[in-house]
């Protein structure tokens, strides 16, 4: 798979306004994702976002019902930052190699769900 670009990635998660299928996560089958999320992990080749979701932040629910998750990409490493709602934040950690595109991605995890802003 070839490196796509921020502008382009950004664009295609556009389309994503709601979701037809969920995806169950093999990790946590307690969590679910959307085609928006299983789009933005195959095109931006990260899978192991979601095994970070399923294994360190689905569980911060217990106490912050709502959560946003902000990835923080710039020169090939990336900050992943989850508040919650209300800017307080409750988790980060810092990883220090991703080809994913450069750039801030949004999610939120609420109700065992990632989502993306747009299809919440």
């Amino acid at each position: 798979m070839s490196k796509i670009e921020s502008r382009t990635l950004r664009q295609e998660l556009g389309q994503f306004t709601g979701t037809e299928t969920w995806y169950r996560h093999p990790l946590n089958r307690n969590l679910l994702y959307t085609e928006g999320v299983q789009f933005f992990a195959e095109r931006a080749g990260c899978y192991w976002f979601l095994d970070i979701a399923a294994t360190e932040l689905f569980r911060l629910q217990r106490t912050e019902p709502f959560l946003v998750i902000t990835l923080a990409v710039d020169d090939g490493e990336a900050d992943i930052v989850v508040d919650d709602g209300d800017g307080s934040a409750v988790f980060r950690r810092h990883i220090h190699f991703t080809d994913a595109p450069s750039g801030d991605w949004r999610f939120y995890l609420t109700d065992n769900v990632v989502l993306l802003p747009s299809e919440y």
